[in-house]
């Protein structure tokens, strides 16, 4: 029987092996100077589920610029940073507003997270004449929910800025408000031009993008739609899930508009 030995190099000897540590980031109301402070639900979980101690670093947003920070002082409902340096961050190039039908809650919070890492800026929640009547009821009793999973999502994504959630609207309002350079609506209408078509050779700097509800815009909503300069465009021969409409179509704005 023959031994065979095989020698292996130490671990420390490996070139060219680089261990990435990516940093938390989190959101302050302000920087104050060269500090910041985080305070009540946020700062509670950052010291006692996260255990922050004193000394530890992360990255700080307050929606404009972001900072490295260092933990000076926790307590119970207050975290106390001392900034270290600026951090270079990532700016949208693209300025998306997402007008969205409401739909059940449970669909609609899973897109307004999904929207938010797909970086849209603006959220503007949608009254469609086929959106339930029940949920547009109870909408505003969610706004304060609505907020914190943009904020969760934000952080994991590790955005600027958190986006601007608007108040529930008219869709012939919003559809008279949007000054963006391109204007689309979803339609599930055969004869619509796909989106790919509608996007091929565009360059511009803001985009507002509709997405109706379950059985789609009413011809009176697609007139007040068209009335405002807005295009309809098609995701194809397939009828998606309002929420899966989203993740396609700001996946397709992104790749077409946005690629960095």
């Amino acid at each position: 029987m023959q031994l065979i030995v095989q020698n292996y190099e130490p671990a420390s000897r490996v070139a060219n092996v680089k261990l990435c540590c990516v940093r938390r980031r989190f959101f302050v109301s302000q920087f104050d100077n060269n500090h910041a402070s985080m305070d009540g639900e946020a700062a509670h979980h950052l010291g006692k589920v996260l255990r922050a101690q004193t000394g530890q670093q992360y990255e700080l947003s307050d929606g404009q610029t972001v900072f490295l920070g260092q933990i000076e002082k926790v307590s119970r409902d207050r975290v106390e940073f001392k900034l270290l340096e600026e951090v270079p961050a990532h700016q949208a190039k693209l300025r998306t507003t997402l007008l969205l039908a409401v739909v059940k809650f449970d669909m609609f919070e899973w897109a307004l997270e999904k929207a938010t890492e797909l970086d849209v800026l603006t959220i503007v929640p949608i009254a469609a004449d086929r959106s339930e009547k029940g949920l547009l009821a109870a909408a505003a009793k969610r706004s304060e929910r609505w907020q914190r999973l943009l904020l969760e999502a934000s952080q994991q994504s590790r955005r600027l800025r958190i986006p601007v959630l608007e108040r529930v609207t008219r869709p012939e309002e919003a559809f008279a408000a949007s000054k963006s350079d391109l204007k689309l609506f979803l339609s599930e209408k055969p004869e619509a031009p796909h989106l790919r078509t509608l996007l091929a050779g565009k360059q511009c700097a803001s985009v507002t993008f509709a997405i109706g509800p379950e059985g789609g815009w009413t011809d009176p909503e697609i007139a007040s739609a068209r009335g405002a300069g807005f295009r309809e465009g098609s995701l194809g021969r397939l009828i998606l899930r309002t929420e899966t409409a989203v993740v396609a179509a700001l996946a397709s704005l992104n790749y077409a508009l946005a690629a960095d």
